[in-house]
C-alpha cells in the first residue's frame, strides 16, 4: 500500500510532471521525491515512470 505522500507524488507522475515540478508543487526537495520514487518503485515492483503510470492507472491509483 502507498502512503498518502506517495500517492500524492503518483499522481503528479501521472499528470506529467518531473521531479522538480513534483518537489516545488509539495513543499519538499527533489531529493525526497527521489526517495518517494524509490519507494514507489519497490511497492509497485516496477523499474520507471512509465511503468508507475501504467501500474497506476491498472489498479485505480488514478484515473484519467
Amino acid at each position: 500500500a502507498l502512503t498518502p505522500s506517495e500517492q500524492r507524488i503518483v499522481e503528479y507522475i501521472v499528470a506529467g510532471l518531473n521531479n522538480k515540478m513534483i518537489a516545488d508543487r509539495l513543499f519538499i526537495s527533489e531529493n525526497t521525491v527521489k526517495s518517494h520514487l524509490k519507494n514507489i518503485f519497490g511497492k509497485l515492483g516496477v523499474n520507471d515512470r512509465a511503468q508507475v503510470v501504467s501500474v497506476a492507472l491498472k489498479r485505480g491509483f488514478v484515473t484519467l
